[in-house]
């Protein structure tokens, strides 16, 4: 089934759909074969170690994140980047609190059917 975003996504008319852990995001433009999502995170929270079949790239607009890619770190700050091939483990602390827009390829089916596991949390 097609699936499409709004052709105009106005983030300040949207609400921040919480996931736990002080991590939240805003959906803000998908079809079948890519999405874009703004996640914002709370200093500590934490993108606990993953992966799925998803090409992920993902640029920082704010704050202080340690990544994990395939058990290599890197601190990532804003106007940074993060790429990450189709199933490699990776993980994400919030140092600062920050954003992030993460996109997809193809579209987090999972993130629009409510079915989707919970990979966030915090250190605490």
């Amino acid at each position: 089934m097609k699936r499409f975003s709004e052709k105009y996504i106005i983030t300040k008319e949207m609400e921040w759909e919480e996931l736990g852990g002080g991590v939240s995001r805003k959906f803000l433009g998908y079809d079948n074969q890519i999405m874009m999502v703004k996640v914002k995170f709370d200093k500590g929270a934490l993108g606990s170690p993953h992966q799925h079949f998803h090409t992920q790239a993902t640029y920082c607009v704010s704050g202080k994140f340690e990544f994990e890619i395939d058990g290599e770190k890197k601190i990532i700050e804003a106007g940074d980047g993060v790429y990450i091939e189709p199933n490699l483990m990776h993980s994400a602390i919030c140092l600062e609190e920050g954003i992030l827009i993460d996109t997809f390829s193809p579209v987090r089916e999972d993130f629009l059917s409510g079915n989707e596991v919970s990979y966030f949390g915090d250190q605490s």
